[in-house]
């Protein structure tokens, strides 16, 4: 019985670290998008809005791929 709750606990911590490689990853991907989007913008100004644009349609896409992924974890630790 023990060996059982033991590795229920590991699976547990297992979730969690998943949880939070995948929001580690996010944050990694959320910082090329902004500093490639402001790079950009340095570079050619008089597309300041398409680039704002298109880079805040990424990050929403990436927020929801993280949330998703953390979701996913979550719920494997039930």
């Amino acid at each position: 019985m023990l060996l059982v709750e033991t590795a229920l606990e590991i699976g547990k911590l297992g979730a969690g670290l998943g949880a939070g490689i995948g929001i580690i990853g996010a944050g990694i991907g959320l910082g090329r998008i902004g500093g490639s989007a402001n790079e950009s913008i340095a570079r050619q100004p008089e597309a300041a809005t398409e680039i704002r644009g298109s880079s805040l349609i990424l990050a929403a896409m990436l927020e929801g791929v993280a949330l998703f992924g953390v979701a996913v974890t979550l719920l494997l630790a039930l």
